[in-house]
């Protein structure tokens, strides 16, 4: 097996990845027109938009950026890629949305991408993967080398609940209330090599599963594992994908924020990275899963005051922890996390509306409507 090496990378640089549903603008169902859209994507923007699984949703992708800030502009001001992206989809009368499942459309009617490795899976996952409808919101983290990205991972598998609550986004499927807040997760779950790691310990032991992997020809290649939190060689990064996609802007740069403080911090080892029990790792995503930011979450290493507590209380605890962290990189994005907090995930907002109107069209159209505002 060739040798897996580790990309030098800034320590705390970010990249960012949201996963778009494109909407038909008249009857606001998955409409498969990422081809069409990628096609008209203007020559500067092209390294910035990529197709996914499913010809109903695009990628849209951030340059490595120093700072929360950079995300910004590099998303919305100097170079706006939000903007001329949702233009283009305009252009073909579809709109973008940012939910982490659309609450009615039927996945026996969405088109694969072209591709051999879309293909490869699809071929191996049958109707499991014909459900995999959902899109989500991944960040990249710089750090400074392999050890560190493996340390970074076995502690953050543990507090990514945390950051599950505040993103759901998934509470409904094919027209139905899930009765969870993020079911997104749990469609991710039943793909064979996604959800929780497990416990790496070192960068050989890394290398060694991958090398025991590809052996037995479970994976060709290091991205077939879809982990919640793994090390992404290439880029030199740790690259966190528990999220759900937020409803607002505003709330995937205060995620984004919150990411690279707690990244910094476990690295100057705030907290030591032990094995934790898989049964609780999984029990803690299952309730964040389940209630959101109501769910329980147990702190398994000790960084948190209060050893059980509800997700809120332990995000509000994190904040403390994390406040010379937010400081550190400017500060941006920590508002956006307390008026999660205050207010209501996108999960409670969509039951909200749906309590209000009864109509997905309309909490779509509503949702859709206030991506940039900036306060909850």
């Amino acid at each position: 097996m060739e040798e897996v090496v580790f990309a030098r990378s800034r320590p705390y640089t970010l990249g960012v990845e949201l996963e778009f549903q494109i909407l038909d603008r008249a009857t606001l169902d998955l409409a498969p027109m990422a081809p069409d859209l990628l096609k008209a994507v203007p020559v500067e923007l092209k390294e910035k938009i990529a197709p996914e699984f499913m010809r109903s949703i695009l990628e849209v992708q951030t340059g490595v950026c120093a700072s929360v800030d950079e995300v910004a502009v590099d998303l919305q001001s100097s170079s706006p890629l939000l903007e001329k992206t949702a233009a283009n989809a305009a252009n073909h009368d579809c709109l973008l949305y940012s939910a982490s499942l659309h609450p009615f459309a039927e996945p026996d009617k969405q088109l694969l991408s072209v591709g051999a490795r879309y293909q490869r899976i699809m071929e191996e996952l049958q109707y499991v993967g014909r459900q995999f409808i959902s899109q989500g919101l991944h960040v990249h983290v710089g750090v400074e080398d392999r050890e560190t990205a493996i340390h970074a991972c076995d502690v953050l598998q543990v507090y990514l609940p945390l950051l599950l609550g505040l993103s759901c986004s998934s509470p409904y499927f094919r027209g139905e209330d899930t009765g969870l807040s993020s079911y997104r997760t749990k469609l991710f779950e039943a793909l064979p090599l996604a959800g929780v790691a497990g416990y790496l310990g070192s960068w050989q032991a890394y290398v060694d599963e991958i090398r025991m992997l590809r052996n037995f020809q479970v994976i060709q290649e290091i991205k077939d594992l879809w982990w919640d939190v793994r090390p992404s060689p290439g880029f030199g990064t740790v690259e966190i994908r528990i999220c759900d996609l937020p409803a607002r802007f505003v709330e995937v740069l205060g995620l984004t924020s919150l990411l690279q403080a707690l990244v910094a911090a476990v690295v100057e080892q705030l907290v030591r990275a032990l094995r934790v029990s898989p049964q609780l790792l999984r029990y803690n995503k299952w309730q964040a899963a389940r209630h959101g930011l109501d769910g329980c979450f147990n702190d398994a290493l000790g960084l948190l005051p209060t050893r059980s507590q509800p997700v809120r209380e332990a995000v509000a605890e994190m904040l403390v922890i994390l406040g010379p962290f937010f400081d550190q990189f400017g500060g941006r994005g920590l508002d956006a996390v307390q008026n999660l907090l205050d207010g209501q995930v996108s999960s409670e907002r969509q039951r909200a509306l749906m309590r209000h109107h009864s109509q997905f069209e309309t909490m779509i159209s509503k949702l859709q409507a206030t991506y940039w505002n900036e306060y909850i």
